[in-house]
């Protein structure tokens, strides 16, 4: 093999790959992208010219050439959420073998925020955006689908270039309480969520619905609003307290809510789950090593993210996606228990 003259600091082009090789660009173009029906020779050629200057392929002047960058827009809320990040892993996952790259930016639950990303990315000529969960209405979001196309998560809508994959909050939260009822507990208190984001409302619900069915009474003071985030969850204990309501478990609207919930109640001298059950949302993997290990709805944030993927390259590619975010389900660990009689 010939050694290469080319500085290290110099661009390597195609048309110097095709030069070396002795053939025409096109035809290094055609063997990249695996199309080109040549001689053996040929593509050893090139392989050798690929190998001897450094060339490395150019994905978005290639995507560009077929009318596509190869690159797909990410809206996340929080980019460094443990369950957004297990999300945009998923994506990452299912995007890369396809040949395509994701850019991720945040749009911290803020529309405004989420309206410039969206203009921002269509600028850089991405292929598609993916909107984990969101603030944007669904108007706006079939307006943008019209022109490209768009998978969302979090919410039930359709439209024309658009996917939505929704998880069944109302029954997480249902499955959550009737779980604690099940063990013993009639006095349950619920920390929960934005009460802007649709999927805390319905995990309020689900709370809401496990007790009417038992014959319970809702008490609208045992029911604490947080933030999503581990402080929100230990401040809420201070709340709950402060009421002087009775309560022997306690239903937190996500995990990192529960998290920061047990180390409130260690402070106040209440152990989990000898004096308060605990259970949680989205199971994420941390949930496994809490101490206890935490109950929780298990929320397929990986699973999602993928899925998300997948049903954005069936878009571009003009097919209509065919999939469906898998049903929640109970995961009883140590911080849940049976009320002693």
């Amino acid at each position: 093999m010939k050694s290469s003259n080319v500085s290290h600091h110099t661009a390597v082009t195609l048309e110097m790959v095709a030069q070396r090789a002795g053939v025409s660009p096109s035809t290094v173009s055609r063997i990249l992208n695996g199309t080109a029906v040549v001689s053996d020779v040929k593509k050893q050629a090139v392989d050798e010219a690929i190998a001897t200057l450094g060339y490395v392929p150019n994905p978005v002047a290639r995507g560009l050439a077929g009318g596509r960058t190869l690159s797909i827009g990410v809206i996340t809320q929080a980019i460094d959420s443990p369950f957004y990040g297990a999300s945009l892993r998923g994506i990452e996952d299912e995007l890369d073998p396809a040949g395509y790259s994701p850019l991720f930016v945040s749009a911290h639950w803020n529309a405004d925020l989420e309206v410039r990303h969206i203009d921002m990315l269509r600028s850089r000529r991405v292929d598609g955006i993916i909107v984990l969960t969101g603030r944007l209405n669904d108007q706006a979001l079939k307006a943008y689908a019209k022109s490209l196309p768009f998978v969302v998560t979090g919410r039930a809508i359709k439209g024309p270039g658009l996917f939505a994959l929704n998880f069944d909050n109302f029954k997480g939260g249902l499955l959550a309480t009737r779980h604690l009822i099940e063990l013993g507990h009639q006095h349950i208190a619920f920390i929960a969520g934005d009460p802007e984001h649709p999927d805390a409302m319905e995990r309020l619900q689900g709370y809401q619905a496990a007790l009417k069915e038992a014959g319970l009474v809702f008490d609208p003071a045992l029911v604490i609003p947080g933030q999503y985030h581990e402080e929100s969850g230990l401040l809420a204990i201070d709340a709950l307290l402060a009421t002087g309501k009775r309560f022997t478990a306690i239903f937190a609207a996500n995990d990192q809510m529960a998290v920061g919930a047990a180390l409130g109640l260690h402070r106040h001298g209440l152990r989990v789950p000898h004096d308060v059950s605990l259970i949680g949302f989205d199971d994420l993997p941390a949930s496994l090593y809490s101490v206890p290990p935490l109950s929780s709805i298990h929320h397929p944030a990986y699973e999602i993210g993928r899925q998300a993927a997948s049903a954005m390259l069936q878009l571009v590619s003009g097919k209509k996606p065919d999939l469906a975010v898998s049903e929640p389900v109970l995961v009883a660990r140590e911080s849940s228990r049976r009320l002693p009689t």
